[in-house]
């Protein structure tokens, strides 16, 4: 006979091994990622975050991973997510649609788009919804090049959202949640702060209330996602920042909201603005 174990016992073993671990203080060290074009410096803490912000202090997911993944973040020859940068760069470049034009054929050069990752998701009166980076590509594509747009959180599309994130590197996210984004923003808090799952956890069990320590094996971060796409040693891809949130809902035994979703948009909304001040760091390189 099988043993059914209710919410609440779950949530005490979790509880327990939480409260059995270690208070990990994190990295001291500085991130400076050394690209083609010279240093750039990474703001992964923020000591005085903006004002309502639920946690006292701001830390990228970077403070959090061990030193030789640190490490790889630090030099691009190193980062394992800089290949589907390369290949994204090869994309833009390369016509397709109705149309028969490229990216560059618009835009020139991918650091056209510097400042774009910084401020996203964002509302678009135009589109009359909250668009992510995924929604911006997908909709040049449609609209200015005739072609089909990429599955949202697939790799053609996580691969360019590296390579037009990269573009901010080092710039502070700035994400604002005002005027009518404000219901998508509220609509993500409500997400983030809700009991799911069989476990009976939300993001904030993790990532407010226990960051900085072990469970399981892993180092638990504040979630932040300026680092993404991230790639992870773990699966050897890059990730989208829907991808994770899936990951995550799954791991506490909850059903995922679809990749793509409004759900999800809106999480990535509120998510992203707990992390203003935070540099656009993509594509980290995370556990």
């Amino acid at each position: 006979m099988k043993r059914i174990m209710t919410s609440a016992m779950i949530g005490g073993l979790v509880a327990a091994s939480l409260g059995f671990a270690a208070q990990a203080e994190g990295t001291k060290d500085s991130l400076v990622i050394n690209g083609e074009d010279g240093p750039v410096k990474i703001i992964t803490h923020v000591k005085n975050p903006p004002a309502g912000s639920p946690l006292p202090e701001l830390f990228s997911g970077w403070v959090f991973r061990s030193k030789e993944t640190r490490a790889l973040e630090a030099d691009d020859f190193d980062n394992p997510g800089m290949i589907f940068v390369e290949q994204a760069w090869e994309t833009w470049n390369t016509p397709d649609g109705k149309a028969g034009k490229s990216c560059a054929d618009c835009h020139g050069e991918p650091s056209s788009m510097k400042g774009l990752r910084a401020v996203l998701p964002r509302w678009d009166d135009k589109q009359g919804k909250l668009m992510t980076l995924e929604d911006y590509i997908n909709w040049s594509r449609v609209e200015h090049m005739g072609a089909k747009p990429w599955k949202y959180g697939g790799g053609q599309l996580t691969s360019m959202v590296a390579l037009i994130s990269l573009q901010s590197r080092g710039m502070p996210v700035n994400v604002k949640t005002d005027g009518p984004a404000k219901k998508m923003w509220e609509l993500g808090k409500k997400i983030y702060y809700t009991r799911v799952g069989q476990l009976d956890m939300a993001c904030s069990n993790c990532h407010e209330d226990n960051y900085g320590k072990y469970i399981r094996a892993d180092h638990l971060s504040q979630g932040q996602i300026n680092g993404f796409p991230a790639y992870r040693l773990k699966n050897a891809k890059l990730n989208s920042v829907h991808a994770r949130f899936k990951g995550c809902m799954k791991n506490i035994r909850a059903k995922p909201y679809k990749v793509g979703s409004d759900e999800f948009r809106a999480l990535e909304l509120y998510v992203a603005s707990r992390g203003n001040g935070l540099s656009v760091e993509a594509p980290s390189v995370r556990n």
